[in-house]
């Protein structure tokens, strides 16, 4: 079947929206093609630095006829009405078919040639290709990312004819700015596109250009006894900015490999976009670097490296300065700072969230691990962590806060808690990132992201759909992740409530009597706060308002709702059921801890027959209870002993209570599992056994209690009536 072949050819087209261009022309193109019932076998979408290429396989010479039965107004409707659906349909009245006493309209539509339908996908998708950034150039007023230069489009080996502002579609495109033929030629379908690309010296492919640029490094690397450090998003840079990609080799001075090697790196790839080189042995920096030129110099490259080495070494020369000249100020001393660094307009100063990092990190220390000296340096920590945003390195590079902090604070003798615990209190900042486990860094990294998420979601700054500035979705998977890996148990809701009330409290002094009212309130809105919390509020004497305290406590509960959603995606993405989750949840749980182990012990029970069978006794005694309360209310009470069936699983439901509250009191989920196990057998032989609405209202009530306490016993491991299946 007939091919299509379109080229998009422009000046260049930035590398950061290459893959993104590339998707947005495929969907598009198949949107408007499946529009039209033009569904092609394959649609692939290539992206280059100067070109969008489309090839469609498979496409039929002409779209087929269409028929479509149109129904209209009554018969007797008013003439005007009549009239309006005749002219939508450009029928006259004798053509339409009456039916049911509704009018209807046949209408035939007659295929058109698939060039013309491809002519008008072409212009729609070049007047509405969502660049995040575009231009009009000329005395076009077409707007496109860079001026567009020319259009390819053919299909059947046929020129598909049409102009947009003065773009006439063509047959022929051209190959390498530099090292190509310096010709256009002509191409009919997608292998000639392709050879014809590749003699002129362009590789088509985003994925092979990277391939060419990894293999072409590694070879240099290797022949020199060195190691590529490799780096996926700087190689997705790199390829969106060659079309024939050759890496070179360069040299750099060896004075400044007594940088951090962290500095040495980050300049080379924001400014220069070169690959870093180590060796294998060490895993020390060496002074070389990879850069990747678009075409292959007749020195082999060494004019290019060392010129690339010059500018290098500028931009070196300017991070020296900044390593030697941000020494002179103690971290301590940067704080002050911070007082005039806006954090949110809504939410104060920088200083003012160290203040509030430094207080939370103090709380939460007890939980990841109860010692004196954890406390101490988790508190140093996070007075520390954000002081290198006034330097002149993290200026120049921002993704160095936390990095540069940490190497000021050895350089100044701080502990070695304190200087980790600053350089991964970001962390983890992806999917793929570390996670902080060791006790002082995972508490600041907590504290840090829980005042991020509690600040935003007090001035209602929350995530909506696909919209996320704050990353407050990283910054709670990243607070789970930390939680899980650590083990930390850590009550959720406690932390989060209390930190909001600090949060949204201004600095105003109340009377003693006023604010221990106010923490009265809250101790009697949460039972059990320990008086670490409690004595907090006192002494930071904070206003606190007593009627906002239900404010605070449904921030709160927002908040934990949100934990919720971000621990769902967590554990589908690890391949846990949906609902095994929700039936979790259900029961109020802000333990993370506690949650993924009942979670994983659930699905254990549930993989079994016993699982199996009483899950669907439980939903059979749920679905009678239900049908009963329709009636009226249920009745109250215990159930009493009785003989038989019913009796077996009364006494049954009662011995299982007691084996399930030791398990869940010695928090041992496969126990409780265990326990529930017991009830298959004379859940199952009840219901053989055993009618529920018997005549007498003695016996129907005492069995209906009884079901209820078989509800009520299960539901304090989970929601069943959450699980499906």
């Amino acid at each position: 079947m007939p091919q299509l072949l379109l080229e998009l050819f422009s000046e260049e087209i930035p590398a950061r929206m290459q893959a993104n261009a590339a998707r947005d022309l495929e969907r598009m193109a198949r949107e408007r093609l499946a529009a039209e019932g033009l569904l092609p076998e394959a649609l692939t979408a290539f992206a280059g630095p100067r070109r969008l290429t489309l090839v469609a396989e498979g496409l039929p010479a002409a779209q087929a006829d269409r028929h479509e039965e149109r129904k209209g107004p009554r018969v007797g409707s008013p003439d005007q009405a009549i009239e309006g659906f005749l002219r939508s349909t450009g029928l006259t009245r004798d053509q339409l078919i009456e039916r049911d006493g509704l009018y209807f309209a046949h209408l035939h539509k007659a295929g058109r040639p698939t060039p013309q339908i491809v002519a008008e996908m072409v212009e729609a998708i070049v007047r509405n290709f969502p660049w995040p950034k575009s231009m009009v150039s000329g005395v076009s007023k077409l707007r496109w990312v860079r001026p567009l230069q020319r259009i390819l489009c053919v299909f059947d080996g046929e020129i598909v004819p049409f102009e947009i502002d003065g773009h006439v579609s063509g047959d022929l495109t051209e190959g390498h700015r530099f090292m190509g033929s310096g010709q256009a030629f002509r191409v009919r379908n997608f292998d000639d596109y392709a050879d014809g690309l590749a003699r002129n010296f362009v590789v088509l492919d985003p994925e092979e250009r990277k391939e060419r640029i990894l293999d072409a490094a590694r070879t240099l690397c290797f022949a020199r006894n060195f190691e590529l450090v490799e780096d996926e998003g700087l190689l997705d840079e790199v390829a969106g900015l060659a079309e024939w990609p050759t890496p070179v080799m360069g040299d750099m001075d060896p004075a400044f490999l007594d940088l951090p090697p962290e500095v040495i790196r980050t300049s080379m790839r924001v400014h220069q976009r070169f690959f870093a080189v180590r060796d294998p042995q060490s895993g020390f920096l060496v002074p070389h670097f990879i850069t990747v030129a678009n075409i292959e110099a007749t020195d082999g490259g060494k004019l290019i490296a060392s010129g690339n080495a010059r500018v290098l070494s500028a931009r070196l020369s300017d991070a020296r300065f900044f390593w030697e000249e941000d020494q002179r100020t103690k971290l301590e001393d940067r704080l002050e700072k911070l007082k005039g660094v806006t954090f949110h307009a809504k939410l104060g100063t920088m200083y003012e969230r160290v203040e509030r990092i430094e207080a939370l990190a103090a709380e939460l220390a007890p939980y990841v691990r109860d010692d004196e000296g954890t406390k101490a340096f988790a508190v140093r920590a996070a007075r520390l962590c954000k002081a290198d945003l006034g330097t002149g390195m993290v200026g120049e590079f921002p993704e160095l806060q936390g990095i540069m902090g940490a190497y000021y604070a050895e350089k100044e003798g701080y502990e070695p808690e304190v200087i980790d615990a600053i350089r991964s209190h970001y962390r983890p900042q992806g999917p793929n990132d570390d996670v902080p486990v060791q006790a002082v860094a995972a508490t600041v990294a907590l504290a840090d992201k829980l005042d991020t998420l509690v600040s935003f979601f007090a001035i209602d700054e929350k995530p909506t759909g696909s919209r996320d500035p704050y990353a407050l979705r990283r910054a709670a998977l990243g607070v789970i992740r930390i939680i899980l890996a650590t083990r930390t148990r850590i009550p959720l809701l406690k932390e989060v409530f209390f930190h909001t009330a600090v949060l949204a409290a201004n600095k105003q002094v109340r009377s003693d009597e006023e604010k221990l009212r106010v923490v009265a309130q809250l101790e009697e809105f949460m039972p059990g706060i320990s008086g670490r919390a409690a004595e907090r509020l006192r002494k930071m004497a904070f206003e606190i308002s007593e009627n906002e305290v239900d404010r605070y406590r449904a921030i709160a509960l927002d908040l934990i709702a949100f934990f919720a959603d971000r621990l769902k995606v967590l554990l589908r993405e690890q391949g846990q059921r949906h609902d095994l989750v929700d039936a979790v949840f259900a029961l109020d749980e802000d333990d993370i801890v506690l949650i993924v182990s009942k979670v994983n012990a659930l699905e254990g029970f549930l993989g079994t027959e016993d699982g199996k069978n009483l899950l669907a006794g439980y939903k059979r005694a749920v679905n009678i209870l239900k049908a009963e309360e329709k009636k009226g209310a249920l009745p109250s009470g215990e159930p009493v002993a009785a003989t038989g069936e019913e009796g077996a699983l009364y006494n049954a439901v009662g011995h299982m209570e007691v084996e399930v509250e030791k398990a869940l009191a010695k928090e041992d989920y496969e126990a409780a599992m265990t326990a529930l196990a017991a009830l298959r057998e004379p859940v199952d032989a009840f219901f053989d056994k055993v009618l529920v609405n018997s005549d007498v209202a003695a016996e129907r009530d005492n069995r209906l209690r009884l079901l209820l306490k078989v509800r009520d016993a299960m539901g304090r491991v989970a929601d069943f009536s959450q699980i499906t299946g």
